[in-house]
């Protein structure tokens, strides 16, 4: 076949009218012929932009399946092969088809079938294991399983062996038990290759089958595993022992359970130190997602502390068990007293495992604890420039008063890293007044770190300082610091309202992107002078906000971006506090809600329904666009606790927790669902929606909260606090 063959009906199609990743595939035709560019570069270039076109990280199009035949017919023909086989086989495993006609990029791979399956008996064994994996993707066992098997029986070469029982296994699950005998039954000095006996392995988990003590046998036996897989074309199996446990913990049983824990604690114990980095990743999955595993597995990670080869990887997961990493105490508590950066990394974790006994260490060695400071500076709720916190938010770092002088000592220092700096702030503003003696230290500071001192003043000066503290905001020259902040500055530590009122106004008129902070703080003024600002909120509107949007119009010009959205929901609320009148508020939130609808909008339908719950029951007329909400698991929660306030008579309650309940159990809005939960009354929910809430509260698997993906044992903790304590509210119930 030539090019001329190969491309024969190409520029017959009419690409401009069909769509991919980013819009018109016109640009698609020029792609597919430079594949077969006899410069590598142009070659190499078009088949990214392909990925990037076509099957944009994992999602396959319209044009996707009108492109497949061509890359087929390259392969066919022995021009890049390989890669156009893993192009294939990618487009053909996507789930994710943003197209009219399901299933149509897979139905057009398998056509290509009579192509792709002669080259499992390739020369090259690249070509082969290519062929091998895309023909398997397609998932059509009646025309691939024959020649799989029959590639089975007289393949050499490990990796494609290893690639052919993974696609048998994948057409076949039940055929993973011959596998089970044939290759992990027998010796492996008399049997198969690593990669073979590692994938026959692989396959019996994918499989579901038993856990048993010759699987667990013979992966410990292939550490450490990740070499074995690295010329495989399934990522998600790139890291064996993470991808086991995660599998085992994924059955959500007892025994499956405690064989991932138990794998888990003999890889740690391995002799290989490579094996036990391998096992510190599966141990720290573990940790993210099982309730269970931090107790269990605190002991053996802590023993991994004691070993220079290991305590670097082992760090990175105690840090995430908090305060169930008191085994590890001790070990953090001795290698925090060393020197460089393992010390202070491990300092960092006794921040968090045992803050008490990490202040005097961070206050003795301050300057050379960068992580350190990080982690304190952020375990308090940061409240340094609106003192308002949320839900959930830990208490701050412990106040000394050596760590107090150390950290006035570095903002006497005229040449500190500006994250630096922040930290410092942070610290005192969560210590607030008990941080007062620091006042002339962050004055003297102004001119160097002006940003952080605006902001950590407010929270940190006593009042007889206070006009003092104002006097110096006002003399020194912050014209490159945000008006807002040293208005809202000025206001917290005397009540002045001048320049604040001045900063929103600014904002106001300019209609930039800060026009929700402006808002929000006009909200907050809540004084006559703030009256005078109506003017400027309305202005400040973008020009469709109290227009419906027309779904048929097809412009783009009139679509609002998140900030704008956000904007125009705040200055309802705005509207709403400073003229206690819903009139205004309600036709500017029903925009928001009507135009906020696409995937992108998450948190803007969040805060118009929160901005909706504020106005009461004269929010009632936003019920039938909050309603349309409810079938939406991002915004369900949020949307079902406005509309028990908006119309409280008029809710069909049980759907109001089904929502409220699917979204936690999808990590979409836990904590607000126990919210709308609570608002409704244990005592009201059904025996099904309480068997629901109990699964949520007592079940192994972490339950997920957004904003929290940093601290996701301590998020599910509050969350299963909170879960409990709403059901003991239940009583008989």
């Amino acid at each position: 076949m030539d090019l001329a063959q190969i491309f024969a009906d190409l520029d017959a199609q009419p690409w401009a009218e069909r769509e991919h990743a980013y819009g018109s595939a016109e640009d698609v035709p020029d792609q597919l012929r430079a594949l077969a560019s006899d410069d590598a570069e142009t070659a190499e270039e078009a088949l990214y932009e392909l990925y990037g076109n076509i099957i944009h990280q994992g999602s396959v199009y319209e044009a996707t399946a009108h492109a497949v035949p061509y890359p087929a017919r390259l392969a066919a023909a022995g021009i890049r092969p390989a890669d156009m086989l893993l192009l294939l086989g990618s487009i053909a495993e996507s789930d994710d088809e943003r197209s009219a006609t399901p299933s149509a990029c897979r139905a057009a791979v398998t056509a290509q079938l009579p192509l792709i399956l002669p080259l499992i008996e390739s020369a090259d064994a690249s070509v082969r294991q290519a062929a091998v994996w895309a023909a398997a993707r397609t998932g059509a066992a009646e025309q691939v399983l024959g020649p799989l098997r029959r590639c089975w029986d007289g393949e050499l070469d490990p990796q494609v062996r290893a690639e052919v029982l993974a696609g048998v296994v994948r057409l076949d699950p039940a055929g993973a038990g011959e596998f089970e005998t044939a290759v992990l039954g027998g010796a492996k000095e008399d049997g198969e290759a690593a990669p073979v006996r590692l994938a026959a392995l692989l396959a019996c988990v994918d499989a579901g089958l038993p856990w048993t003590g010759v699987h667990h046998d013979a992966l410990i036996s292939l550490l450490p595993a990740e070499s074995l897989v690295a010329g495989r074309y399934d990522l998600e199996q790139n890291e064996p022992v993470r991808y086991v446990v995660e599998e085992l913990l994924d059955r959500a049983t007892d025994d499956a359970r405690e064989a991932a824990f138990t794998l888990i604690d003999a890889g740690l114990r391995h002799p290989d130190a490579d094996a036990r980095r391998e096992t510190v990743s599966a141990a720290e999955h573990a940790c993210e997602v099982s309730r269970s595993a931090p107790a269990r597995l605190a002991g053996p990670l802590a023993a991994l502390l004691g070993d220079p080869s290991s305590a670097s990887a082992a760090l990175s997961v105690v840090r995430q068990l908090g305060r169930l990493a008191a085994p590890a105490v001790p070990a953090l508590t001795a290698l925090a007293t060393g020197g460089g950066e393992l010390a202070d990394r491990a300092l960092a974790v006794l921040v968090a495992a045992a803050p008490e006994q990490a202040a005097p260490l961070l206050a003795a060695d301050l300057p050379r604890r960068p992580e350190a400071l990080d982690a304190a500076a952020k375990t308090g709720p940061a409240r340094w420039a609106t003192g308002a916190g949320r839900e959930g938010d830990r208490d701050p770092f412990p106040y000394s008063p050596e760590l107090l002088d150390a950290v006035r000592a570095r903002l006497a220092d005229s040449d500190i890293a500006w994250n630096e700096s922040i930290h410092l702030g942070l610290l005192l503003a969560d210590w607030g007044q008990r941080a007062a003696p620091a006042v002339p230290d962050l004055l003297a500071a102004l001119d160097r770190y002006p940003f952080v001192v605006v902001r950590a003043l407010p929270a940190v000066c006593p009042p007889e300082e206070r006009d003092r503290a104002a006097a110096a905001l006002h003399a020194a020259d912050l014209t490159q610091q945000s008006p807002l902040d040293v208005g809202s500055a000025l206001h917290r530590l005397t009540g002045e309202t001048g320049p604040l009122v001045r900063a929103v106004t600014d904002v106001l008129v300019s209609r930039g992107r800060d026009v929700a902070d402006a808002a929000k703080l006009a909200a907050e003024l809540g004084s006559s002078e703030a009256l005078t600002l109506l003017p400027y909120l309305r202005a400040a509107l973008s020009d469709t906000a109290c227009k419906t949007p027309d779904p048929s119009s097809g412009s783009s010009a009139e679509k609002r971006d998140n900030p704008r959205l956000d904007g125009d929901t705040e200055i309802a609320r705005a509207l709403w506090r400073l003229t206690g009148s819903a009139d205004e508020a309600l036709p500017i939130i029903a925009g928001v809600l009507e135009e906020a609808d696409g995937d992108w909008h998450r948190w803007q339908n969040v805060h118009a329904a929160e901005a909706a719950r504020a106005l009461g029951e004269q929010g009632r007329p936003l019920a039938p666009l909050l309603e349309r909400k409810l079938d939406r698991r991002d915004r369900a929660a949020a949307a079902a606790l406005a509309l028990l306030t908006v119309d409280p008579a008029g809710q069909d309650r049980n759907r109001l927790a089904d929502a409220a309940l699917t979204s936690a159990e999808t990590n979409a809005d836990p904590l607000t669902a126990l919210d709308l939960l609570g608002a409704l009354g244990a005592r009201n929910l059904t025996d099904d929606q309480l068997r629901r809430l109990a699964d949520l509260a007592e079940r192994d698997a972490h339950v997920f909260i957004p904003g929290f993906t940093n601290d996701p044992v301590r998020a599910d903790a509050l969350f299963r606090e909170k879960a409990r304590a709403l059901l003991r509210t239940a009583g008989d119930a």
